[in-house]
């Protein structure tokens, strides 16, 4: 179990990518393929070399952060396979900055730099103002005890219309989600929980699976997102079959775009199909780079039978026949 007092698995994650941009500067490439490497163990994805990246790992089916992968699988190949020197700088520049962006949160008390002394303060205000598109967004505000006793309060008597929860980045241990998960799990129209960016460990997929087991509780639930925590790193196949049934009557899983910045924290349910990736386009201008950041992924077309869905910060590809 991770201490209060140590920083937040994603921080140490950033800091990696952050110095593998500095190394890449001044051309001290192979020093960034060694944090490149502790970075991708730290992740849970397993393999160092370019080989083993494309080969051994092709198949992510139930990671928890498809997204990391095929960020960091673009970075080793402009690593180790660079084009032109001065294009695979750019490039490598371009993919470090979506790492960055997708391993941070982006709510605005984390914009703001809200000391934890007054995150009760935010806290209080948040749970006072009027939902936004039925969404309770905690994101970025650290939690203490008493604080999870008052959302679990206020989840108790406001839930009834609540259908997104969005608790990621607030410093969650596994004991604070159990604490929470009973009055999670009897709000009869949540179907999105963000737990990504915590201190949660695998220990806590076995609260999950058998809360989930019973259709009873989370009637509605479509996903969990459990990405970027200390060692959840594949969803559970049983977690994957709860939610299955709960969507029976569906040609595939729902996927969660990640709701971009300004938009407020309304997450998308879509049962969408084929997507082209992020990394298949060429390189536009500098003036674009910041939009291109966000990740901001296109809609799907529904052609083809054998589809793969691909889903931002939620994280996971589903294969649907």
């Amino acid at each position: 179990m991770l201490r209060k007092s140590s920083p937040s698995p994603y921080v140490r994650r950033v800091a990696w990518v952050r110095e593998i941009q500095t190394l890449l500067k001044e051309q001290k490439v192979e020093q960034a393929v060694d944090v490149l490497k502790l970075l991708r163990k730290d992740l849970g994805l397993e393999g160092t070399s370019l080989n083993d990246i494309l080969y051994k790992n092709a198949a992510f089916l139930n990671l928890v952060d498809p997204i990391s992968h095929e960020l960091l699988l673009n970075l080793a190949r402009d690593m180790q396979c660079p084009k032109r020197e001065t294009d695979a700088l750019k490039s490598s520049e371009k993919i470090c900055r979506q790492l960055i962006y997708h391993l941070t949160p982006h709510s605005k008390w984390s914009r703001q730099n809200v000391p934890r002394r007054k995150s009760q303060a935010c806290l209080k205000t948040t749970l006072k103002k009027k939902l936004t598109n039925d969404t309770v967004d905690l994101s970025g505000i650290p939690l203490s005890g008493r604080d999870l006793h008052r959302v679990a309060y206020y989840l108790q008597n406001n839930g009834s219309s609540v259908t997104a929860v969005d608790i990621s980045f607030t410093e969650l241990q596994d004991d604070s989600l159990r604490l929470l998960l009973p009055f999670l799990g009897v709000l009869p129209k949540l179907t999105t929980l963000a737990i990504n960016g915590n201190r949660l460990t695998v220990a806590i997929l076995k609260d999950l699976i058998e809360v989930v087991k019973d259709p009873k509780k989370f009637p509605s639930l479509a996903w969990v997102d459990l990405g970027n925590n200390v060692d959840i790193f594949t969803v559970p196949q049983p977690l994957l079959v709860a939610l299955r049934k709960r969507f029976g009557m569906r040609s595939s899983l729902p996927t969660i775009y990640e709701y971009s910045e300004g938009q407020g924290s309304s997450y998308c349910l879509e049962t969408s199909t084929e997507e082209i990736s992020v990394f298949e386009e060429e390189d536009e201008d500098d003036e674009e780079d910041e939009l291109e950041d966000h990740l901001a992924l296109e809609p799907w077309s529904v052609e083809e039978k054998n589809t793969l869905h691909y889903c931002e910060r939620l994280d996971i590809i589903v294969f649907v026949r």
